[in-house]
């Protein structure tokens, strides 16, 4: 059996489509007569699985198993990036689409949910390889892909170039260019300015709201990272900025530590030069494992899906867990954050920022009209920020979690949007 054939009726807890569907059942009670529909939630619209054959470099063939999932689209297009991983499964991209669906929502987005990924380990494929690989795939999506029927956007080891092949694919197939096919795209293709760094700040700005609600002052808080990439360093970058001090940083390579914090402009072109952060003159190497025990005011883990245990929950030391990555806490780790008193921001708001400035770039390019970056970072702030307030008073009001406010908030959207549309035919 491959590791694609996953049911997605009885998996496995702590897997990325069980933690979601756990996250669901916790909002039923609280979405009123709506919950007669809640089972569309719990089941992809759509799922494509296709198969990726190129021509290596040395003349051999292979082949790359391929996935676009369109969880829910009664609220608009899909919209989702595309990861390559040689760890990428099927449930894994189903779980990422209904995420999506949720983070379009809450911050009340005309979008709904889709996710892509291949199972390749792109390190490993020549330039000529990856655009290879990378226009195949479209082509095999291309059915299902489109600029008002979804929309993908980059993920974990996908950047510009990636979109910019996958916009010129699709325009090849279709006849006419096509620059809302994709976003996150190079400026001179359509992109949009404050795209990159679009994600960590939405992580920043909900942080900052957050840390001002619970009386945690950002001057002199220690904030702890887990993943060094866009989101995470630009979100460590903002922090240090409005003064606190980033103490711990954990990559791919290792992890570090500097309790006076880090010089993170120093520390950010010795990642960006060197292809990670060991090595860094004014960091103690520590293992691994001990990253979660280091003292903090503030985590922010922007890595992969179910970094925070529950054992690793018992440790934290952090007053405010902002989910930069999509799912990095299982379901028992929350429970256990909750009864601890850990302030969780949820990854369906934390990290919704670079989809926001991704409808930016989506409307832009139909107007063909684009914004300043000021302007990008002043409706980015906007709308983090009053749909952050939105949130927060729906926790008051029932005296629930963010997590479960946010799915409250955007499970209704989602809900009162299939309900009005009804079901056809």
């Amino acid at each position: 059996m491959s590791k694609s054939s996953l049911s997605y009726v009885h998996p496995s807890p702590t897997s990325p489509w069980g933690t979601y569907l756990s996250q669901v059942d916790r909002v039923i009670p609280y979405l009123g007569h709506l919950a007669r529909w809640s089972e569309t939630l719990k089941r992809p619209k759509r799922a494509l699985i296709v198969d990726v054959p190129i021509e290596m470099d040395n003349g051999t063939i292979a082949h790359y198993e391929g996935y676009r999932v369109q969880h829910n689209m009664s609220r608009g297009p899909g919209k989702g990036g595309v990861r390559f991983h040689p760890d990428v499964t099927l449930e894994e991209v189903m779980a990422l689409s209904a995420w999506m669906t949720v983070k379009c929502a809450a911050v009340n987005l005309p979008y709904g949910g889709a996710k892509g990924g291949i199972r390749v380990d792109p390190k490993k494929l020549s330039r000529n390889e990856l655009e290879k690989v990378t226009r195949r795939y479209t082509s095999e999506i291309g059915l299902i892909i489109g600029p008002h029927s979804d929309i993908p956007a980059p993920d974990v080891n996908t950047n510009g170039q990636i979109m910019a092949w996958m916009m010129d694919t699709y325009s090849m197939n279709t006849g006419a260019t096509a620059t809302g096919v994709v976003t996150g795209k190079p400026i001179h293709l359509g992109g949009s300015l404050g795209r990159v760094k679009a994600t960590g700040r939405g992580v920043f700005v909900t942080g900052r709201e957050a840390a001002r609600r619970m009386g945690l002052d950002l001057r002199g808080a220690r904030v702890a990272v887990q993943g060094f990439g866009n989101v995470g360093s630009v979100a460590a970058e903002l922090f240090a900025e409005a003064g606190a001090k980033v103490v711990a940083v954990q990559d791919h390579t290792g992890t570090l530590v500097n309790d006076k914090g880090f010089d993170m402009p120093a520390l950010m072109a010795f990642s960006k030069d060197q292809g990670g952060i060991m090595g860094f003159k004014d960091g103690e190497q520590i293992d691994n494992d001990a990253f979660w025990d280091v003292k903090c005011d503030i985590l922010i883990p922007a890595a992969l899906e179910g970094q925070i245990t529950a054992e690793r929950a018992r440790k934290i030391s952090a007053r405010l867990v902002l989910e930069g990555a999509n799912g990095p806490t299982v379901p028992e780790a929350d429970d256990i954050l909750a009864e601890r008193g850990v302030l969780v921001v949820p990854d369906v708001i934390c990290n919704a920022g670079g989809v926001t400035v991704s409808y930016f770039e989506w409307v832009q390019d139909f107007s063909s009209f684009f914004w300043t970056e000021d302007e990008i970072n002043q409706r980015l702030d906007r709308i983090m920020v009053g749909a952050f307030d939105h949130i927060w008073a729906k926790g008051e009001q029932h005296k629930i979690s963010l997590r479960t406010a946010t799915y409250a908030v955007a499970c209704e959207r989602i809900l009162i949007a299939r309900e009005e549309r009804g079901l056809y035919p």
